[in-house]
């Protein structure tokens, strides 16, 4: 079955860029076949350059914008995307949409930038946004409106779950309205969590800058008698970024991720299983992303945040207060040390493999969106760069299979049970 991308209509104008893809090359959605499968799959449309263009690009004004949380390579997706659109395509203008969705109210104090080469020249070396970001809504045809004034035809939004229900919205605004707009999603989330998508940027920075983390908190623990570590990490329903830094140091002795629920008492409980780590190798270090363990912690404050995501209880601070009280009670000396990065993870400059990534991200959505291509998102699918309907990576997260190698990788390093109960 062949994923269709929305269009906006024929494509009238030749392109400049030499060797164009066609639309019917695909990527099969599962490579892996037992013998004699011969069942259908979903197939993904390739990214790149098309021969003809919907878009005279001389003509256009584009803009972008980044909403949600900080993650390494924002600045890198805006260089590549306005050097790609500038020399490549000779576009008109490059708009930046300030502080997320929020810079396209027409009430906003925080009008559109015009990008220039000077504005984006150093901007890759550094964290965050220079954009700018938010989290929550704004009224669909408040954000139309403006971007009907401004005369944009096309609109890239870097973001998570959000930033692409928003994304796809917007899309569905625009077709309705008789707007033709192409809405082209660049995904980015540190949990790596987007359904389809192999790998989004900022994950593997995320996991290097993880990874010196937990060295620092193996060395705390192993420094003092019964060194006790937690280490708390990005992961709100998946633990990807938990379970490969963990690998990446080979030093955690536990990782509890969302995927995999746990008990805190009983025999064979996590407590017991940290007393019996303790006897043995006289330190332990827990890695645990902030998803894991809801169900112990409770949550009394609001249900969600801006952005329509669960708010969640902190993991770290109650597995902190619920070891201390433990190891206090046993009359054993021991040193507890918690550490959570996540502010400063986040905020790290890409590293070379994500600025790759984001120079590739970057450069395919803009191919897409001068082609008239819509309602999309650009991703890696099996190292192959692919245009992914907005709607089938919105419905729900990709996670970890606790049955699937990456997990048991996580085991045999541990030594962890596979479950405590």
């Amino acid at each position: 079955m062949e994923a269709r991308i929305r269009t906006l209509g024929p494509a009238r104008f030749p392109s400049p860029l030499s060797s164009p893809v066609s639309d019917g090359v695909r990527v099969p959605e599962t490579i892996l076949r037992v013998d004699g499968d011969i069942e259908p799959c979903t197939t993904w449309e390739v990214a790149g350059p098309r021969e003809r263009l919907f878009f005279a690009p001389g003509a256009l004004r584009a803009a972008v914008v980044t909403c949600g949380g900080l993650c390494p390579g924002l600045n890198n997706v805006l260089r590549s995307l306005f050097l790609h659109l500038h020399h490549l395509y000779g576009l008109k203008e490059l708009l930046g949409v300030r502080y997320g969705y929020a810079g396209l109210d027409p009430d906003s104090q925080h009008p559109p930038v015009p990008l220039a080469r000077a504005s984006v020249g150093a901007i890759h070396r550094l964290g965050g946004t220079v954009l700018g970001t938010s989290r929550g809504p704004v009224p669909l045809d408040r954000m139309l409106a403006t971007l009907r004034r401004l005369e944009v035809g096309a609109l890239f939004c870097v973001g998570g779950d959000g930033t692409m229900r928003g994304a796809h919205a917007l899309s569905e605004g625009a077709r309705a309205a008789g707007y033709p707009l192409a809405v082209v999603g660049i995904p980015k989330t540190i949990d790596n969590d987007i359904q389809h998508v192999t790998r989004s940027f900022g994950f593997r920075t995320a996991v290097e800058v993880a990874r010196e983390v937990l060295d620092a908190a193996h060395n705390e623990a192993t420094s003092v008698r019964n060194g006790v570590s937690i280490v708390k990490l990005m992961g709100r329903e998946a633990g990807f970024l938990a379970a490969e830094a963990a690998l990446a140091s080979q030093d955690a002795n536990f990782v509890l991720v969302p995927e995999v629920p746990f008990a805190l008492e009983g025999p064979r409980g996590f407590l017991a299983a940290l007393d019996e780590r303790l006897a043995v190798g006289g330190h332990a270090l827990i890695v645990v992303a902030e998803g894991a363990g809801q169900e112990l912690v409770g949550h009394a404050g609001p249900a969600q945040d801006a952005s329509g995501n669960r708010v969640l209880g902190d993991i770290g601070v109650f597995l902190k207060e619920r070891i201390h009280a433990h190891l206090k009670s046993r009359g054993i000396p021991f040193a507890l040390r918690y550490l959570d990065p996540s502010y400063s993870i986040r905020s790290r400059p890409a590293n070379c493999e994500d600025s790759i990534l984001c120079d590739q991200l970057a450069r395919r959505a803009a191919d897409a969106a001068l082609a008239g291509k819509t309602d999309l998102v650009v991703a890696s699918v099996h190292d192959v760069f692919v245009h992914l309907p907005l709607e089938v990576v919105t419905g729900r997260k990709r996670v970890l299979d606790p049955e699937d190698e990456p997990w048991r990788s996580v085991l045999a390093s541990t030594g962890q049970p596979r479950a405590f109960v």
